[in-house]
């Protein structure tokens, strides 16, 4: 009894250890936002809300956020609306190269995001679509679609085809089949993945940098550009901020949509 709590007290502090180093940058993070000074430094020597008002007061981060959210609402939507046929095809078909294709759509998952970036950039800029909204849209569907296929996909394995085919035999169209049957199937899938692709999109930077311009820069492109010259706290607050905001749009998916309920009878 005495070894099985020794066990016990061990695990549990090697586990506050990890999760303290994992938390760690977060928190300090969480601490210098609120300090006074005019650079970045640890410990604060004051504290305050002065960071948090010049992030408001920052016109480039203003106008960041705005690019970033127009362009990672409608890549979220584009990626589902892309990605569930592509999940549907490869779940529920059989066809020569289909292993091909499956692979194809893994592959940005697997070239790092300056490859990419470099790519998008010479096949973009000609046209011209950098530094516009439709450029960082195509470029940000490249990473965010195989998400979408592979959570959608998962719904779609886990869930019966005899409902579809039942469907069918009585009668229900293949539209019918699919809003009444397939979609509330696939509902947990649609949703992360949706979740998924817009933060991906509001947080990617490489491949922003790349095809971004002057009229168009998205948020991480923007804080980029500020610390290459300026570092204080005000950076700390926005990083703050943005963490409250993706902790916010889950909470609010998952009361709103009950998504968590969805995901475990999925």
């Amino acid at each position: 009894m005495n070894a099985r709590r020794l066990t016990s007290t061990v695990w549990a502090v090697v586990l506050t250890v990890l999760y303290l180093f994992l938390l760690a940058p977060i928190l300090i993070v969480l601490v210098e936002s609120f300090d006074t000074s005019s650079y970045l430094r640890f410990p604060p020597e004051g504290f305050g809300l002065d960071a948090y008002r010049q992030v408001f007061a920052n016109e480039a981060f203003r106008e960041g956020f705005r690019v970033s959210g127009i362009t990672a609402a409608a890549t979220a939507l584009l990626a589902v609306v892309t990605g569930v046929p592509a999940a549907l095809a490869l779940t529920r078909l059989r066809f020569r190269g289909r292993a091909a294709i499956e692979a194809a759509f893994l592959s940005p998952l697997l070239v790092p995001h300056i490859v990419l970036g470099l790519a998008l950039l010479l096949i973009l800029a000609p046209i011209p679509l950098t530094d516009t909204y439709v450029g960082l849209i195509l470029a940000h569907l490249g990473v965010t679609v195989p998400y979408v296929v592979r959570t959608v996909s998962a719904s779609l394995v886990s869930a019966d085809p005899r409902a579809e085919e039942a469907a069918r035999t009585l009668g229900a169209s293949g539209l019918m089949t699919f809003w009444r049957i397939t979609l509330p199937a696939i509902r947990p899938g649609l949703l992360s993945g949706g979740i998924i692709a817009f933060l991906l999109s509001f947080d990617e930077t490489v491949i922003s940098l790349f095809v971004s311009g002057q009229h168009t820069v998205p948020l991480p492109v923007a804080v980029l550009q500020y610390v290459e010259y300026r570092s204080d706290p005000s950076v700390a607050s926005l990083s703050v901020l943005l963490v409250l905001l993706s902790v916010v749009v889950v909470v609010l998916v998952e009361r709103g949509l009950g998504l968590r309920r969805t995901l475990r009878s999925g």
